[in-house]
């Protein structure tokens, strides 16, 4: 699958807000959003009025950067969404955030979720005992995220839930910090998200 291998700040000053791909360094000044708040290239700082599909094709590539899904698998995604019962831009927002990458991104375990992606690439975590390391797997209500036992003594991930500490762990996750493992409760629901995503757009624009 293809990457998007530019700086991940340009992205960010694209969609005029912070989507916090770098970890950390989104909450310090050197944030791309607090020094440059205006789109990359020549004519970025120019005010350009977007059309109905332009509005609604920028909340969707917001959305996909918020959690780093490439167009085909975010397509597919959403005809996931659109056969399922019920509201299908909120189904959308839940199959996203029951990847296993964004996942172990909610429990604290990586400080963004590229980190977190990267972390699961290379085989830190387990779901209910088994190795894991496709960051697109989705959990399902009752599965147990734990970093593996030959992965414990790594230090990134006990500094990651140390810097992490104050964020809090989401009400469909259920975290131990102890023994480096996290439980999902039930699935997420629209208020669990906390990103600021009008889904109906993105539903208005495959539906035409």
């Amino acid at each position: 699958m293809s990457r998007y291998k530019e700086e991940q700040c340009r992205i960010c000053r694209r969609e005029g807000q912070k989507l916090f791909l770098k970890g950390t360094r989104c909450y310090t000044d050197k944030c791309a959003i607090s020094r440059r708040n205006y789109a990359p290239g020549e004519h970025g700082q120019k005010k350009a009025k977007l059309s109905e599909y332009g509005i609604q094709l920028r909340e969707k590539q917001k959305t996909k950067a918020f959690y780093g899904v490439r167009e085909n698998q975010f397509r597919k995604y959403f005809e996931m969404a659109a056969n399922k019962k019920g509201i299908t831009g909120e189904n959308l927002l839940q199959i996203l955030e029951s990847r296993l990458d964004n996942v172990v991104y909610r429990l604290g375990f990586g400080t963004s979720r590229p980190q977190a992606r990267l972390l699961v690439n290379h085989g830190l975590f387990e779901v209910n005992g088994r190795k894991v390391s496709i960051p697109s797997y989705l959990v399902k209500a009752g599965d147990v995220i734990k970093v593996r036992e030959l992965k414990k003594d790594k230090a990134i991930v006990k500094q990651n839930i140390e810097m992490n500490g104050s964020r809090p762990t989401p009400t469909w996750l259920e975290k131990n910090e102890k023994d480096l493992s996290g439980k999902v409760v039930r699935l997420a629901y629209r208020e669990d998200v906390d990103i600021p995503v009008e889904e109906h757009l993105i539903v208005e624009l495959y539906s035409k």
